[in-house]
């Protein structure tokens, strides 16, 4: 009986020790991470400015830390998105909201596209030119409507219903993007109205002329829910006509996410995007090949956009935290912070 008494004390002695020792009362950061863009073109370290350069850095990195606060702070993915891209719609230096191009009526028409990787909901607004922000519209459209997509008048009435801030168009005019336009009629009248005037000629330097087709901002988060989202906001392509609609407010072709697979915003030339539904390839070869996201966004970006002709990149998020950033253009504004607090801001191609 002693001796079995003996073997019992042994026995809890050695499960003691098995468990874990008491740690720090503090609670586990949490597992979030995020990625942004700021638009992707012929965007070359020799046609950049020290200045240029470090007012683009400064902005990613503000952006960046906006959403990732929402993220630390125990907001939702959906929320961290609209904070980022509400950061770089304010700014001149990318084509969004206040920096946002011309169309071939001196107008700036605005689209912009959320996704809920949870519940696969989405809104979107598109050729809109009273709504400062139209990621706040289209997040709107998602939350508070019963449709996915609202275009022109009639999504402005409806953002201002739901209070979302309107202004001026006045408000959208920038000198510099200004200029992009009359540069782009004067090429139109050598070349013809083929490619609204979109061709390039000697002597172009201007970063924000060169890369005027791609410059779409947006953003891709996982919050500590385990929910993805997405978002992307862009003033389309300078010198546009017809009401020309790009690729970043149609769902599954510049926008989607979804929790089973990743979370994706694409900048590049919106046709092609459209045409290769971008976004929602890589989520379907994730779903349906099990490739993992960052061979799944390389087959797209890399392979079959290239094959087509399409120019461009994704910034893109799995539930796991992992983030790819693949693009095939010679730049892209880029950043991201990952689950172990790594970040990287780049530009250029490296």
């Amino acid at each position: 009986m002693r001796r079995f008494s003996y073997l019992l004390m042994g026995l809890s002695v050695v499960l003691a020790a098995s468990q874990p020792l008491p740690g720090p009362t503090s609670a586990k950061a949490p597992k979030v991470a995020l990625a942004i863009h700021g638009g992707a073109g012929t965007i070359l370290k020799k046609n950049m400015t020290p200045e240029q350069e470090a007012q683009y850095v400064a902005k990613l990195n503000e952006a960046l830390e906006a959403g990732h606060r929402v993220l630390t702070g125990g907001g939702t993915s959906l929320q961290a998105v609209e904070a980022a891209i509400k950061i770089m719609e304010d700014s001149p230096l990318f084509n969004a909201g206040k920096g946002a191009v011309f169309t071939h009526e001196g107008k700036n028409e605005l689209d912009a596209a959320v996704m809920d990787g949870k519940t696969l909901a989405a809104g979107a607004v598109a050729g809109v030119t009273t709504i400062k922000n139209p990621i706040s519209a289209a997040l709107a459209v998602m939350q508070k409507s019963p449709h996915v997509m609202m275009t022109g008048r009639g999504a402005e009435l409806f953002a201002q219903q739901q209070g979302v801030e309107m202004v001026d168009p006045s408000y959208f005019y920038d000198e510099r993007r200004f200029k992009q336009l009359e540069k782009a009629k004067e090429r139109e009248k050598v070349e013809g109205s083929e490619n609204n005037g979109q061709g390039r000629l000697p002597g172009d330097s201007d970063p924000l002329w060169l890369d005027r087709k791609f410059g779409t901002v947006g953003c891709v988060a996982l919050d500590q829910f385990g929910n993805l989202a997405a978002g992307t906001s862009t003033g389309g392509m300078t010198n546009k006509k017809f009401g020309r609609v790009g690729d970043a407010p149609i769902i599954g072709a510049g926008t989607y996410a979804d929790n089973a697979t990743c979370a994706v915003s694409a900048t590049g030339h919106g046709e092609y995007f459209i045409r290769a539904v971008v976004a929602h390839d890589v989520a379907a070869r994730m779903a349906y090949q099990k490739l993992p996201l960052a061979k799944a966004a390389h087959a797209v970006v890399m392979e079959k956009l290239v094959k087509m002709g399409g120019e461009g990149g994704i910034i893109a998020i799995d539930g796991k935290g992992n983030i790819a950033m693949p693009f095939n253009s010679e730049g892209m504004y880029r950043a991201c912070i990952r689950p172990d607090g790594t970040r990287e801001v780049k530009i250029y191609k490296e």
